[in-house]
């Protein structure tokens, strides 16, 4: 590992390279906060995927990626005389100050639970910070994150089942609601129904300390894995999946799953 004066080197050499190809490349001379902002938004979930991956070589260099756009939009702040690097590493530096007393002051927190109601509620007495509980969930946060940030938020403050089982049959009713309007062909009231489901499926995952994102990712991959598997066998007998019958398939991904349990075992 370097030392913090080789990472400190480092990060001035990021500056001045991105100083430099500012001045110099055409590209990146017309880039704007507004036409940087898709890059970025691709550059977090590339990291993301990393991150579901634990591959460490790509986490760094999707961490380098995220960084080179954070210190892109910092480069066009200052030409705009609004802000620079500065800025952005010392308000986040004060902010986490703020916000950690029990390690800068003489607030003391036992627990992680501790920690992140006596955040919340920083949160809401900073000059800057949050006007109420729920404004400080981006509204474009992709939904199912949102969600689960929604709940979250409500919990710091005590909005929350006393009991984590008592979730159950919240989520009973909200599937049985959600299946009468299914049979009664209410596609708008269905569609409502549905989005409760699922609102109370991420409260249980919630309660029980299951990202619900990363949860599904790997459902995701997992499918992935195992629908390529009867693809790929598939075309090796010379046909195409959509002259196999559904059992033929089932037969297929059954050996996928079989194969995967497999090596789990043998990990």
């Amino acid at each position: 590992m370097h030392t913090r004066e080789e990472q400190l080197a480092a990060f001035g050499r990021l500056l001045d390279v991105m100083d430099t190809l500012r001045e110099k490349c055409p590209w990146d001379r017309k880039q704007t906060y507004e036409s940087l902002r898709p890059n970025t938004i691709e550059e977090v979930y590339e990291l993301c995927d990393a991150l579901i991956k634990a591959d460490d070589h790509e986490i760094s260099k999707e961490l380098g990626d995220v960084l080179m756009h954070v210190v892109f939009y910092s480069v066009i702040g200052r030409e705009r005389g609004r802000f620079d690097v500065a800025d952005v590493c010392n308000q986040v530096c004060d902010k986490l100050i703020y916000r950690h007393p029990h390690v800068y002051g003489d607030a003391v927190a036992e627990s992680a639970g501790d920690v992140l109601k006596s955040w919340e509620q920083l949160k809401l007495r900073e000059k800057d910070g949050n006007k109420t509980v729920l404004s400080g969930v981006p509204g474009a946060l992709p939904s199912l994150v949102k969600a689960y940030r929604i709940q979250d938020k409500a919990r710091n403050v005590g909005f929350d089942w006393e009991r984590r089982e008592d979730v159950w049959k919240k989520v009973k009713e909200e599937i049985g609601e959600f299946e009468a309007e299914v049979a009664d062909m209410d596609r708008e009231r269905a569609t409502s129904e549905f989005g409760d489901v699922l609102f109370s499926l991420i409260n249980a995952a919630r309660l029980y300390h299951i990202n619900p994102d990363n949860a599904l990712e790997r459902t995701n991959q997992k499918f992935i894995r195992r629908f390529n598997y009867v693809e790929e066998h598939t075309i090796r007998a010379g046909r195409s999946l959509q002259d196999c019958t559904l059992e033929e398939m089932d037969t297929l991904w059954n050996e996928a799953k079989a194969a995967e349990h497999a090596d789990e075992a043998a990990g």
